[in-house]
């Protein structure tokens, strides 16, 4: 059975090695394996202590399987977008794991009255995951043509996909 919670900072090496190896598969993250520090993921779980969430999956052994985060945009005429991290673990996908850390996020934002519109980015040659977020809600909004450079100098486009909490609905 699979528990969402808070992340703490406790969880921050856990998590970077966990995006570290993910982003070693191309078209998964955005991010590549050396661009992720320790420093940034313990510097946004505090961040969104107060300004978001940030939530990890725990599976029966009390090991971490998932993580997912809604962040607002920074801009003041921005705000009211939250943006969208979700990563299942390497090796825990198919599970059931990022529709946990979906749902408990869109519970989140839809009792949030600052998150009106939660946006993301997927990419496109990520089918599971983007029939995961139609099958939650999400519309694409958007395509970005050859946006993603892969390391081996291929382009993949990223779709641009957002979901508007029901109860927030202005």
């Amino acid at each position: 059975m699979i528990q969402i919670r808070q992340a703490t900072i406790g969880d921050a090496t856990a998590l970077w090695k966990a995006e570290v190896e993910t982003a070693q598969t191309p078209g998964r993250l955005v991010s590549r394996p050396q661009e992720l520090t320790l420093a940034s993921f313990e510097f946004r779980i505090r961040e969104l202590e107060t300004a978001g969430c940030y939530v990890v999956a725990v599976d029966d052994t009390n090991g971490l399987c998932g993580h997912a985060l809604l962040e607002p945009m920074s801009l003041e005429a921005l705000r009211h977008v939250f943006r969208l991290t979700v990563v299942v673990h390497p090796g825990r996908t198919g599970c059931g794991i990022g529709t946990a850390l979906l749902t408990h996020l869109q519970d989140w934002a839809s009792s949030n009255a600052d998150a009106l519109k939660i946006e993301l980015m997927a990419r496109a040659t990520n089918l599971g995951a983007i029939r995961l977020y139609e099958r939650l809600g999400f519309a694409e909004e958007g395509r970005f043509r050859d946006r993603v450079r892969l390391p081996n100098g291929d382009f993949i486009d990223d779709v641009a996909m957002a979901w508007f909490p029901p109860s927030n609905a202005g």
